[in-house]
């Protein structure tokens, strides 16, 4: 018997028609299903984290209000004034050292959404969408600025970019979902939860001290005096911006973005 090289094991090329295997955590719906919702709470955190690093954006003031309120609704000065402010704002930012600063941030929707980042476009700056998704399908507003349109799967995590980028808050009149935020925030300023100060700026004192009684809560005790410190009222964009200007830091800071710390208690801990 003669030995000789063994026989060659044909090669197989794979055709360009045939289906290629789908990428590994990507197949048959893994990434939708409830075992991948660890996954996608992740990314709604690094995605965004991601994106505000290339894009430099430092820090944001945070425009609340209805999506309710049109430039042709009852209600409209609202609409008008939050695009005024936000374009006012932006262009006091536009002059300050570092990476962006300030910059102007909606949850992304219409009304008063709209016209935040309106403002802010029409004077020439980035401004930021938080969008949800909503089963009646809220859509971005056109004056996001690209690259900085989020769309969350979950609420909570949509309100930690909220409230951890933000320098200051301006709530416009709104609903449930106004309050539900505006109440976030207070909450967290309240318990000084956040290692940073967050000046909340109520817009339409009228709106706001027929929705909300503040001096009842203090007669029933559920929230003390000094509570009522923790916000302010603003009618106009001038007085808005004035207390707006007082109250950010407008020196540069080290880390971009300004991720807020959680404090703990004296006992320790990892924020």
């Amino acid at each position: 018997m003669t030995r000789g090289r063994p026989a060659s094991v044909p090669r197989t090329t794979a055709s360009a028609a045939e289906p290629r295997a789908a990428l590994a955590g990507d197949s048959d719906g893994f990434s939708d299903s409830d075992d991948a919702r660890p996954l996608r709470i992740l990314a709604e955190y690094l995605q965004p984290l991601y994106r505000f690093r290339q894009e430099h954006v430092h820090d944001t003031v945070v425009f609340f209000g209805s999506s309710r309120i049109t430039p042709e609704g009852p209600l409209r000065r609202y609409y008008d004034e939050a695009r005024e402010l936000a374009r006012r704002l932006t262009e006091w930012s536009n002059t300050l050292p570092g990476d962006r600063r300030f910059v102007v941030c909606s949850g992304g929707g219409s009304g008063i959404m709209e016209a935040a980042n309106r403002g802010a476009a029409d004077a020439g700056g980035r401004t930021i969408g938080l969008n949800i998704g909503l089963p009646d399908e809220q859509r971005p507003n056109p004056y996001i600025t690209p690259g900085l349109s989020f769309e969350f799967r979950y609420f909570f995590m949509r309100k930690l970019w909220f409230s951890h980028l933000a320098r200051a808050l301006v709530v416009f009149p709104g609903g449930f979902g106004t309050l539900d935020e505006l109440m976030e925030l207070l909450t967290l300023t309240q318990t000084r939860k956040l290692d940073r100060d967050i000046p909340i700026l109520l817009y339409g004192a009228s709106y706001w001290d027929e929705i909300i009684d503040f001096e009842a809560m203090v007669r029933h005790g559920v929230i003390d005096r000094a509570d009522l410190q923790l916000f302010s009222f603003a009618d106009d964009p001038e007085t808005a911006l004035r207390i707006l200007r007082a109250r950010l830091p407008a020196g540069p800071e080290r880390v971009t973005p300004a991720f807020a710390r959680s404090r703990v208690s004296s006992e320790g801990g990892t924020p």
